[in-house]
Parts: C-alpha cells; structure tokens; sequence
C-alpha cells in the first residue's frame, strides 16, 4: 500500500462532523458529508465506490466512522482501519465528552491519531490481510463443523461421536488462533522498531482532476516526491 492509500477520514455524532483529517486538498470532505447525511442510522457497515475511490463508513450507537480509500485498498482493510479508529476513539472520549462536542471541536486532538492509525494500517498491511484471512478461516470451519454436528445430532449419531466432531472443531479453532497470534507478534515488533526509527519527507504537490458519479467533482491533490 502506498502513502495515498487513503485519502480523508472523519468521526461524526449523527451528522455532525468531529474531527476529520487529511493531507489532500480536494471536495473529499463535501461528497463524504453528502453520503453521511443520508446513511441509515442502524449499526452496520456501507461503502460506495465512486471513479476509483471507496467511501466506506462504519455506523455505531449514533456515530460514524468514515474513512476515503483508493479503489485498490481492498473493503476489509478500510473497514479494519475504522475499527481501530473507533476503539481509540472511545477509549479517549467514551465518558461523555464525545456527546457534548461541538463540529470540528475534536480535531486537533484526534486528526494526528487518525494520520496515525492510517500509516499503521499502510505499513502493516500484509499482516493485516493475513490475520483477515485467518479470522474468515475460522469463520468458515466453524460453520461447516457446527453444521456437520446439526446433522450428526438430526442422524442420531452416538453421543462419542459428537464429542469428537465438537473436539475437531476446537481443535481447528486452535490452530487459527496460533497463526493469528504469531502474525500480531510480528506486527507488533514491526511497529516497536518503526517507533524508534525517524525520517521527513517533502516534494512538490500534483492536481488531479476526477469526475464522480454523485454530479461533483473530486479535486485530489497529491503529494509527490
């Protein structure tokens, strides 16, 4: 994933924009506003895809987590960003303070932690994926095992054998949780060793211009080295 993977993320109560950060000049902000005013407000998850972009947007007890990606960041990692944008979040604002803010009131305390949580996701992104695929994984054996047992039960099957079914699927579950937590070890040491690292970086800035499905047009300024 590159530095421009993802483009603008905001944190809004109901309609109303907390904090938001990019480092693009653009209409981002305004299309991603004209899709929050018009999301259903049940908990759930929504992305749209407009001319090579994604506005994905996770939908919690009144609050709403946006992020805008390149088409080429795959729903699962934009949606992995959100999570951790919303734990952090409510780890820092959940006793109330959150609930009285006022619009944009949020941003220079929590931007820089959501320009954070995009470089974690951008370097830790092939670690991030396989922990996905193993969660899906896990996932996927379960429902087939639960589902071998309802048929097993349904059959009649010898309550030793049941037994040995549920053992099987424990023991599947196991072994994904192993790879999982040797792949957020990895992740961890990586990112203990780019904390103790430095470096800047600078260049000049490239317009480009984008047509968008909802009749605005989307002005991305890039940074370029």
């Amino acid at each position: 994933m590159g530095q421009e993977s993802f483009i603008y993320s905001f944190v809004a109560r109901g309609t109303m924009v907390l904090a938001e950060y990019t480092e693009f000049t653009g209409n981002f902000p305004a299309i991603a506003t004209h899709c929050l005013q018009r999301l259903p407000s049940a908990n759930n998850k929504f992305t749209y895809n407009c001319d090579h972009h994604t506005f994905n947007f996770l939908v919690e007890d009144g609050y709403a987590y946006c992020v805008v990606a390149k088409e080429s960041v795959g729903k699962q990692i934009s949606i992995a960003f959100l999570e951790r944008v919303k734990a952090d979040f409510k780890k820092r604002y959940g006793g109330g303070k959150a609930d009285t803010a006022v619009a944009k009131s949020l941003n220079k305390e929590f931007g820089p932690i959501m320009k954070d949580h995009m470089q974690y996701i951008i370097d830790h992104a092939e670690e991030i994926e396989k922990l996905l695929k193993v969660k899906a994984q896990v996932s996927e054996v379960k429902s087939i095992m639960l589902e071998n047992i309802d048929k097993a039960i349904d059959r009649g099957e010898h309550l030793t054998i049941l037994s040995d079914k549920a053992q099987d699927l424990r023991d599947s579950a196991q072994e994904f949780k192993k790879q999982g937590t040797q792949i957020r070890r990895k992740m961890w040491y990586q990112n203990m060793k780019i904390k103790s690292g430095g470096g800047g970086s600078g260049g000049g800035r490239v317009v480009v211009v984008l047509g968008l499905g909802l009749g605005l047009g989307l002005v991305e300024s890039r940074n370029i080295k």
